[in-house]
């Protein structure tokens, strides 16, 4: 999602904002490297489940459809987190919201840890996903708000690097911790075993997130909308200048709504229609499409997937490594480019690279043959081929959905309904994580891998159509000028 540092989004900041003499270069890239700690947080809180299954089966007598419900019940959570986190923002800010998120990540990571029975566990987890789900709509968010708009795309795509930094850090964490004490279920300090401890570590950069933010100001936007203008022109004009400051006041106010009446759900119809607006349906669907395609199967169960098919778990673990590397210089190539070639390009190119390297993991899947002792493996290259071909696909995801999504959703609303808007596309974002991810342990049985990964591809071909039909570019054009 190795460690927070991974991918050094600090340089990526930095030489994103050269060329920009107008703007607070030091000011803006070190908001913005305390708001992505929080996508550092997302990933981490995702990704540390990856290496504990075996942990969880032991410790609570898990069955395939238990192990299911202990991953996905961050989901949960994440779900709620994202809806409430969208609409408690309008009302007590981004910065709060996110120091809130910070708390229960810390109180998550230390719960999982020293759980005693499945339901503790799954409470625990719960927790963690209202930090995980507000962290993700509101780090963006936040962003978006606070940057100007010639470089708003690579320092929002900096949320995606950091994302993918934490699940590296997790994967890493549980590779270092399992081969220590010699496997997850091993007992390692204090004679608690691994996979506890796995849990445990989050709380040092949770308890970082939450000190960090408060050194960084609210949104101006946000304080423009609560009437605290005074404060909105103190924290422009350390971000732009007093001139800039000036203006941007006054533009912000005005793209409120006429009667200045505070964000409301009901803002996301259209009032002359009554129907919702097509706007909401375009962040709904770049939402949902982004876990439709399967990326968070290889997130949450690599290690499981890869054991599956004749890989150790030490070799399975080394592949996550692997691709949160592969990752990282994905998003590393996006920040590069976004706001260069823009934002509807790139998800083009990634559904359709996506498409097809997921076909091609689904054709290798479908040559898996059983050995006399049960072991399942993928005959001749076919296993190479599924682990180059899954790579690919990762690479895909995280040059183009992966960061662009967030890119996108953070910046794509009005600003009368921006923090609506993110609650229900955040939403729907986690129900179709959560979605994807409880059944994947199911279909992975029946229909089976190979099925199931045509059915990702599937999912990839159409996105492209849906980007093609009902996605407008963003790139370059104010938060102020955006409508729908």
């Amino acid at each position: 999602m190795a460690n927070m540092h991974s991918g050094d989004p600090g340089a990526g900041l930095q030489a994103g904002l050269q060329g920009s003499a107008a703007v607070n270069h030091g000011f803006i890239a070190a908001i913005v490297a305390v708001a992505t700690i929080g996508g550092f947080m997302f990933g981490y809180d995702s990704g540390v489940i990856n290496g504990t299954q075996k942990g969880l089966e032991a410790a609570f007598g898990l069955g395939r459809l238990g192990i299911g419900v202990n991953v996905g019940a961050i989901l949960v959570g994440s779900a709620v987190g994202a809806f409430g986190a969208g609409r408690m923002a309008d009302a007590i800010g981004r910065r709060n919201v996110m120091m809130l998120a910070a708390g229960l990540f810390l109180f998550s990571a230390l719960l999982a840890g020293a759980a005693t029975g499945s339901g503790i566990f799954i409470f625990a987890r719960i927790i963690g996903g209202l930090g995980v789900g507000a962290a993700s709509v509101i780090s963006p968010v936040y962003i978006s708000e606070v940057t100007p708009a010639s470089i708003r795309g690579r320092l929002s795509s900096v949320q995606q690097v950091m994302i993918i930094s934490g699940l590296t850090g997790a994967f890493v964490a549980n590779f270092a911790l399992a081969r220590y004490a010699g496997g997850s279920t091993a007992d390692f300090w204090l004679g608690y075993p691994a996979w506890r401890w796995m849990f445990w570590l989050q709380a040092i950069p949770a308890a970082i997130y939450f000190f960090a933010l408060l050194v960084i100001p609210e949104s101006p936007r946000f304080l423009v909308a609560k009437g605290r203008e005074a404060e909105a022109h103190v924290v422009l004009t350390r971000l732009f200048g007093s001139e800039e400051a000036d203006r941007k006041v006054v533009e912000i106010r005005n793209s409120l709504s006429a009667d200045h009446h505070k964000p409301k759900l009901s803002d996301l119809l259209d009032k002359t229609t009554g129907k919702i607006r097509p706007i909401l349906w375009a962040g709904i669907g770049l939402a949902v499409f982004q876990q439709l395609v399967g990326i968070n199967v290889v997130f949450y169960y690599g290690a499981v997937l890869w054991e599956a098919v004749g890989f150790t778990e030490d070799n399975a673990l080394q592949i996550n490594i692997l691709s949160g590397v592969l990752s990282i210089a994905a998003c590393l190539f996006t920040i590069a480019t976004v706001d260069k070639i823009g934002r509807k390009p790139l998800l083009l190119v990634g559904s359709a690279g996506m498409a097809v390297t997921l076909a091609v993991v689904a054709y290798a899947f479908s040559t898996a043959v059983t050995g006399a002792d049960g072991a399942v493996s993928l005959p001749g290259h076919n296993g190479m081929i599924a682990l180059v071909a899954a790579n690919l696909y990762v690479i895909f995801f995280n040059a183009s959905w992966g960061p662009v999504m967030w890119v996108m959703l953070g910046e794509m609303f009005p600003n009368q309904i921006r923090g609506s808007g993110l609650a229900v596309a955040g939403f729907a974002q986690w129900i179709a994580n959560a979605a994807i991810s409880v059944s994947f342990p199911a279909l992975a049985v029946s229909p089976g891998l190979a099925i199931t990964y045509a059915g990702y591809a599937f999912f990839a071909a159409i996105s492209f159509f849906f980007v093609k039909a009902l996605v407008n570019e963003t790139r370059g054009r104010e938060l102020e000028d955006m409508t729908g």
